[in-house]
């Protein structure tokens, strides 16, 4: 459209440039050769006159018979010319058809003509209409020299209007006008039909696509006509059939496989029972033992503690793929669930010579959460950093704005690269294989935690820098329904600082007596 536009313009510019330089030129041609016969007239005049003639009377008569030409009504004059210094006397005065335009004749054309080669013009606006000079016309004034005897030369104008040709030029112009607004129109008109044929399939393919993309897999397009457009849809059908018999594919594997973690998990529980029966009485009755058998009792009891955490968690996951999981959501502080987080992951951290760091505020800061979820999930982010500082301080920070509630642990180990972050949260992904899990973990502890953080409808988050540690960040809004659009705290920790002394608002897990009073934490 905008290319057929300016072509529309540019061919009229170019057209309309072209008409009015011919109109011009033709009738300037025109009029050069009617004033050159008029003054040939008037010089053959000059020449024919008797020595004893009025001039002056044959000046007037000389200027009425020449303002009828081949082309219609002129003004005509006949000028003294200009008398310089040590000229010759002239004895009679100009005489013109019409005084009031005299002006017209410029001082430039005058020494033009006076100059005496051949006939000269120059294009002027003549004022016309009632009063004179209402409106202007375009014309030219044509100047040549004429001899008369006995007084030498004189100067001879004419004066043509181009009025009727700048009406001509006008009408075409207007003309040119109405085609190019009907052309463009009618382009308009032929665009937005083309347009519309084109475009509208395409957005019912995007509607029927979004459709799709919201589950409704049988969603087709309607196929009209054998062009283009129905090709296309008749392929979009085709892709959208072999996607759904794809997608329910899918679903029933997908439902098969969870049917089948399911059912193992189950099936497993009842020869787990018996073998942990059987392994507590081994476990109770090591002492009697061989010291090779004792350990055997030992690390039995061991695995099968681990394989009932396995159990357990593939269980949850289970629940979490069905959709079955439910939140048991209820006015918490968040600070009460931290705290007891905190005191269960005191052994462990004991053990690894961990010191935990937990900075909470005063403020009660109550949401609406499942505390038993919230605080698996601040157990395993808590047990995770405790396995991977390396003895260093894990730091808990708590934190509280007008929509969310945050908690952030931080830990300063081995750390994460940027891919490995993006991967912590996978189902038995581990950073290092070659790495003991020495603290026996399932490897689905944080993809469980992911899920419990959007079962509240929150965000769990981490970020890692090799040498720098890793932290994870927990972020709950503070009432159902809201939707999160920050944290108050935090991901990417500020350049490394040494942890500051433990003050009263912090506390330390490894010594029991400066632990969080859970008596006295208010609950709202």
């Amino acid at each position: 459209m905008v290319i057929g536009l300016a072509t529309v313009l540019a061919l009229g510019g170019y057209l309309t440039d072209r008409i009015r330089d011919g109109m011009f030129s033709q009738r300037l041609e025109e009029v050069l050769d009617e004033s050159a016969r008029s003054t040939l007239q008037a010089q053959d005049t000059f020449d024919a006159a008797p020595a004893d003639a009025q001039l002056q009377q044959l000046f007037v008569d000389l200027v009425k018979a020449l303002q009828v030409g081949g082309s219609g009504q002129r003004d005509v004059f006949i000028q003294r010319p200009v008398v310089r210094a040590g000229g010759a006397p002239v004895f009679v005065n100009s005489f013109v058809s019409d005084e009031r335009l005299v002006p017209l004749i410029s001082d430039e054309l005058r020494e033009s003509v006076g100059a005496g080669d051949g006939q000269r013009y120059q294009s002027v606006a003549i004022p016309a209409g009632n009063p004179i000079g209402a409106r202007l016309e375009p014309g030219v004034m044509v100047g040549s020299t004429v001899s008369v005897p006995g007084t030498g030369s004189y100067e001879l104008y004419f004066l043509y209007s181009f009025a009727p040709q700048q009406e001509t030029y006008d009408l075409l112009l207007r003309t040119l006008v109405t085609g190019a607004f009907t052309l463009v129109a009618l382009l308009g008109a032929m665009t937005w039909l083309v347009t519309r044929q084109t475009v509208l399939p395409v957005r019912n393919a995007a509607a029927v696509a979004e459709r799709l993309a919201d589950g409704h897999l049988t969603e087709r397009m309607h196929v009209r006509g054998e062009d283009e457009m129905a090709t296309l849809a008749r392929s979009f059908n085709e892709m959208a059939e072999s996607l759904q018999v794809q997608i329910h594919r899918l679903e029933e594997m997908s439902t098969l496989q969870r049917r089948f973690v399911s059912d193992v998990s189950h099936e497993l529980r009842t020869p787990l029972t018996t073998i942990r029966m059987a392994g507590e009485v081994l476990h109770g009755a090591k002492d009697s033992f061989e010291p090779a058998i004792r350990r055997s009792a030992e690390l039995l009891t061991q695995q099968l503690d681990r394989f009932e955490d396995l159990l357990a968690d593939l269980l949850e996951i289970s629940r979490f793929d069905a959709g079955a999981a439910m939140l048991d959501a209820e006015g918490r502080d968040v600070r009460v669930v931290v705290a007891a987080a905190v005191e269960q992951a005191m052994p462990i951290a004991a053990s690894r010579g961990t010191f935990v760091q937990v900075n909470m505020p005063a403020e009660p800061c109550t949401a609406d959460i499942d505390p038993r979820r919230v605080e698996r999930v601040l157990r395993n982010l808590l047990v995770n950093a405790i396995e991977h500082a390396d003895g260093s301080t894990v730091e808990v920070t708590v934190a509280a704005d007008a929509r969310a509630v945050a908690v952030t642990v931080r830990d300063r180990g081995v750390g994460l690269t940027a891919q490995e972050a993006e991967h912590v949260f996978d189902r038995f992904w581990r950073a290092d294989p070659a790495r003991a899990r020495t603290m026996g973990g399932t490897g689905l502890g944080l993809a469980i935690s992911l899920e419990d953080a959007r079962l509240h409808g929150g965000w769990l988050e981490a970020w890692g820098q090799p040498g720098r540690g890793a932290c994870f960040r927990l972020t709950l809004p503070r009432r159902a329904g809201i939707q999160l659009v920050g944290s108050p705290l935090p991901l990417v920790p500020a350049p490394d600082e040494p942890f500051a002394a433990v003050d009263a608002g912090e506390h330390g897990a490894n010594d029991p007596a400066a632990l969080p009073d859970l008596d006295h934490l208010e609950l709202r």
